[in-house]
């Protein structure tokens, strides 16, 4: 959408009525351009339109913030303003512009119309269409160091929660800094730390989801709950909390925010579960925060707490194996073509991993070193040869147990017309993406070969597709024609090199394989039901980023390292 124009989006976002003329007159457009610009809007926001005797009104409102309005807010409450139509994240932004800036620089904050890379908690991708959600990040310094700012990510979940509260909107905090209404997830901050000399300057990231697709439904909206709600009015109450809080907590810490922190603590007082690489990590109730902003929990050896970190919390018991080897530890390979990687289990934990190339096994016998002394089993997957399977055993103390697909294995059907014959690791990939999704399920290996395989939402695996990896294309290409033995470009939309060209080609024969895969399975289970994105291996984040947009904001999509790994994790604890 060109710049120029983004400005009359952002003056009809309020959802009131406005004269065409006045905007061509604020905007110092002609209607005829007003018009044209209107044609460049994405679909979503060119359907919210509504035309009648030169009156111009959007059947709801959105969350863009007209930038005068913004500027004069952000002054008010003593920070610099930034707005920025478009950028890959404003964390990242005021990370760059702070990292080296003199530690007087007075507060900044930066808001986006539209963010390309926004990231949450455990490095998952904030995604989002025009409109749909407040997008803002701003730097506070603080006079404590980096080990002392814990609380911090509470206290913004607080003041956040009691704004939209005040405007009608029952949010509650999931700890330690989601915003939720009941089980679906409002918004989320991230806070990222800058140490500078003696002070420590924080970038506070914060996102609400403003209005949502309806194929979302994980996830919920402010306007599910108050359809007129102004995005205005929500940002200048949350700037004018955190001006108070801010400084509070830079001279009490967290303590004096507890109390009104445990009253919108959803999970105050109820059973919960902590989870961390999916493996259970402990089970109570909750009974409270610490000053430090650790999660109390009361559990059946007494109370303990935890910090945030990569931990996860789940409502309820957590489910129980159905076999006691969760007891034992144990050590996962996982066998590819070019490389083996592995994991030390315990207690149906993942420990740590590994990896290393065939030609220099040297790693996993030091692994071994620290690890291997009490491992009772080794379980594993593998696509490489015979030899090289071989060479894994030869260097371990204990032999190895190498699994193969199956007709059937916690609940999944494999509808391959011989499992003998079906690579381990597209089955055990299969397996493990039951750890992030219940949906139908596209899954998406990217390594020596593309795999692209189709796991219905009532646990039928249908088979699926192979492909020549990213390496493999190019070396048939060098091989094969006279003129393209060179290195490859970039991917574009239109290569005009042919370096440029060749990259293109192969990522978009993957990602055009991914999206018809998609389309395939969804018409398969039935229109309107879900189906979900999982891309395992050494090119999936490429992959993921060369997909195309509309794709990307209309489906989930999760990139998980070692997704092999978790499916042998899986069939060890619970078949």
């Amino acid at each position: 959408m060109n710049t120029p124009f983004w400005p009359l989006l952002a003056l009809l976002a309020d959802g009131q009525a406005h004269n065409v003329r006045t905007l061509a007159n604020t905007l110092n457009k002609k209607i005829p351009q007003l018009n044209a610009a209107w044609q460049e809007m994405p679909v979503h926001i060119q359907n919210l339109l509504r035309q009648h005797n030169d009156v111009w009104q959007l059947t709801k409102t959105l969350a863009l913030i007209p930038e005068h309005i913004f500027n004069d807010c952000a002054r008010q409450h003593g920070f610099n303003p930034r707005l920025l139509v478009q950028t890959t994240s404003t964390n990242t932004i005021l990370l760059e512009q702070l990292r080296h800036a003199p530690t007087d620089t007075p507060p900044q904050i930066c808001l986006a119309y539209e963010q390309t890379a926004g990231r949450g908690r455990q490095g998952k991708s904030w995604q989002n269409r025009i409109g749909e959600c407040l997008m803002f990040s701003l730097s506070w310094s603080f006079l404590r160091p980096q080990a002392q700012l814990g609380g911090l990510a509470l206290v913004v979940a607080l003041a956040v929660a009691q704004t939209l509260r005040e405007l009608g909107i029952t949010a509650q905090i999931k700890w330690p800094n989601d915003l939720m209404l009941d089980n679906s997830k409002l918004g989320g901050i991230l806070i990222e730390t800058i140490p500078q000399q003696k002070q420590t300057t924080a970038i506070i990231g914060i996102g609400l989801n403003f209005s949502i697709p309806d194929q979302i439904g994980t996830a919920t909206a402010i306007q599910s709950l108050q359809p007129q709600a102004q995005v205005t009015q929500i940002f200048q109450g949350i700037l004018a909390r955190l001006v108070q809080y801010l400084p509070h907590f830079n001279q009490h810490g967290l303590s004096p925010f507890l109390n009104d922190y445990n009253l919108l603590h959803r999970d105050q007082g109820q059973l919960v579960h902590l989870l961390v690489d999916g493996c259970n990590l402990a089970e109570g109730t909750v009974s409270g925060i610490a000053a430090s902003g650790a999660l109390l929990l009361q559990t059946a050896s007494g109370e303990r707490s935890f910090v945030t970190g990569e931990i996860s919390l789940r409502p309820g018991a957590a489910q129980c194996p159905k076999t006691q080897s969760s007891k034992k530890r144990y050590l996962l390979l996982d066998a590819g073509n070019s490389k083996l990687k592995w994991a030390w289990v315990e207690n149906g934990c993942i420990l740590s991993y590994g990896k290393a190339a065939y030609y220099n096994l040297q790693p996993l016998i030091q692994d071994w070193a620290q690890h291997g002394a009490s491992v009772q089993r080794i379980i594993g997957c593998a696509v490489c040869s015979k030899v090289r399977q071989q060479q894994i055993a030869s260097i371990l103390p204990c032999s190895v147990t190498w699994l193969s697909s199956m007709p059937e294995a916690l609940g999944i059907y494999n509808h391959y017309r011989n499992p003998a014959e079906h690579g381990a690791d597209r089955w055990f990939n299969v397996i493990g993406c039951r750890r992030y999704s219940q949906q139908a399920c596209v899954v998406i290996s990217c390594g020596t070969a593309v795999t692209i395989d189709a796991l219905t939402d009532n646990n039928h695996y249908l088979g699926g597709s192979i492909l020549p990896g990213f390496h493999l294309m190019k070396e048939a290409l060098s091989k094969r024609t006279a003129n393209l033995n060179r290195p490859l470009g970039k991917p574009y939309a239109f290569a005009t090199t042919t370096p440029n060209a060749m990259a293109s080609g192969i990522m978009d024969a993957v990602c055009g394989a991914i999206v018809l895969m998609h389309t395939r399975l969804q018409q398969k289970i039935g229109a309107g039901k879900p189906v979900d994105i999982i891309i395992t291996g050494g090119g999936a984040n490429k992959v993921a980023q060369a997909l195309p947009n509309t794709f990307v904001l209309d489906n989930r999509i999760e990139i998980v390292d070692n997704l092999v790994i978790y499916g042998l994790l899986n069939w060890v604890e619970y078949a």
